[in-house]
């Protein structure tokens, strides 16, 4: 039995159809995995799915029996995973909101989040399966990104939907979290007839307990496979990497004629941060010196991306702190915005601040100005040195797309070119990798590799995973999470 079935489809609107008709299928117990390059259509495919985009004819064709509601409305939910922390339904997110943390009280628990109605027996089995009960009490934009994963699953099971679809489940959680997350999801499918649909960039990504998977690129849909089959036929994709030309290219660039000359790029003393009665950071000491590189781990709630806000002061807790930068400690009369002149950034909350639907070479162009939702008049000169960064992470053809248009892994490339676009000298890139395909993922590493032999050069970078960091790395700082 078809419980979702597209037979032919081509999407009324001409923007967004595939290359070719689709044909799709979610037959009875299988749980399926959607899988492809970024900007390869995976998004077109699952807003067809779900009725966003009508067809021209033959429209989809839907059974969610036993249930009694035919409507997708009833039976679907959807759920996009773009970004790491905030409500995805919260519309009024501001840049270093997560930092701000005098600003918790003005908004909702995670309680009177929580929908009413439903089954309670269902309610009361969600709240224990995913530990909300704990939680009850937090304000949203103070949840870790596990909790905030978790809340929202809760959310969208509670009206029990026939069909889940969850685009890029994973991203931003840490290795534990993400075994959980994968454990728990696996509990849904052998416990209820729920049926899952994982939008997913990464084959790597793939769950066991996916029993199908299809794979879209280049705008197409093509034929579902078993899970081993398509696992055979992956063994032999090969990923691209950076060109000789262009690594020539990027190590030739000239040095800019303003750069500090500085010996101690970062250090921070003693440094405490707290939340309330939440300690996030107690007594660090941490000195980064001029070129080298770091690899910064740690658990989902250990304190990496709040370190990094220190760094470049979008904590408001920075000013209290014994911090130096470029040899210039905070607080002696150096403006942070002549530091920021210097250091090139990219992180979850940044691309979640960026929601104007600007032309993507203006979100790139962004980043020589150090501004976030604040746009200047850009130069020609400047412009070109802007096309010459999208070149370099091949996205030149996206330069005139409207930025929220492009696919989350395309928005990712055009945040990567925003911190490069100005050759910093402090890089400081906090999960860079998100939501990017293999031969994404590969070119941005070589590209991080690449830039840091060049001299004056220095890294910080945070991840997950070891599979993820440049072989650049030099030194290394894990944090543990307070309890």
């Amino acid at each position: 039995m078809s419980i979702i079935k597209i037979n032919e489809g081509i999407a009324r609107h001409p923007l967004h159809r595939m290359k070719n008709p689709i044909n799709f299928s979610l037959e009875a117990g299988e749980h399926l995995a959607i899988v492809g390059p970024n900007g390869g259509g995976k998004s077109e495919l699952v807003n067809t799915i779900i009725g966003k985009y009508p067809l021209l004819m033959n429209d989809v064709e839907y059974d969610f029996s036993p249930r009694t509601s035919r409507m997708a409305y009833d039976n679907i939910r959807y759920m996009a995973f773009r970004d790491t922390y905030g409500d995805t339904a919260e519309g009024s997110y501001y840049y270093q909101q997560r930092w701000n943390s005098q600003d918790a009280d003005i908004y909702p628990t995670v309680a009177e989040l929580m929908p009413e109605g439903g089954d309670p027996e269902m309610r009361s089995k969600l709240y224990r399966l995913f530990g909300i009960e704990e939680m009850l009490g937090k304000t949203s934009i103070l949840l870790s990104s596990g909790e905030m994963r978790k809340f929202h699953l809760t959310k969208a099971l509670i009206g029990n939907p026939r069909v889940l679809i969850l685009d890029n489940p994973f991203i931003g959680l840490d290795v534990d979290t993400r075994h959980q997350l994968r454990q728990l999801l696996e509990t849904l499918t052998s416990e209820s007839d729920l049926q899952l649909i994982l939008v997913l960039s990464k084959a790597e990504d793939i769950p066991s307990f996916i029993t199908h998977v299809v794979h879209v690129e280049e705008m197409i849909c093509q034929e579902k496979l078993s899970l081993a089959e398509y696992k055979e036929k992956q063994s032999l994709h090969t990923v691209r990497a950076l060109d000789a030309e262009k690594q020539q290219r990027l190590l030739t660039l000239p040095r800019r004629t303003d750069d500090m000359d500085a010996e101690r790029i970062v250090e921070l003393r003693q440094v405490s941060i707290r939340y309330g009665k939440r300690t996030i950071l107690n007594t660090l000491d941490w000195t980064v010196l001029n070129g080298e590189r770091w690899a910064l781990s740690g658990e989902n709630g250990a304190g990496k991306s709040t370190l990094l806000s220190l760094v470049c002061a979008d904590n408001p807790q920075s000013y209290a702190c014994d911090i130096t930068l470029f040899d210039r400690r905070r607080g002696t009369g150096e403006s942070i915005w002549e530091i920021k002149k210097h250091i090139g950034y990219v992180s979850p909350e940044m691309h979640r601040a960026y929601l104007k639907n600007l032309p993507a070479i203006d979100i790139v162009a962004s980043g020589l100005h150090d501004s976030v939702g604040l746009y200047r008049r850009t130069h020609p000169e400047q412009l070109a040195v802007c096309e010459w960064w999208m070149d370099m992470f091949g996205i030149a053809h996206l330069r005139d797309r409207d930025f929220l248009t492009l696919s989350s892994g395309e928005q990712r490339l055009c945040l990567l070119a925003r911190a490069f676009v100005k050759d910093p000298q402090l890089l400081i890139l906090d999960e860079p990798l998100h939501g990017l395909d293999a031969s994404n993922g590969q070119l941005v590493k070589e590209i991080i590799d690449t830039f840091c032999r060049r001299p004056g050069k220095t890294l910080i970078m945070v991840s997950h995973y070891e599979e993820e960091l440049p072989t650049c790395i030099t030194h290394r700082l894990h944090l543990k999470k307070h309890v």
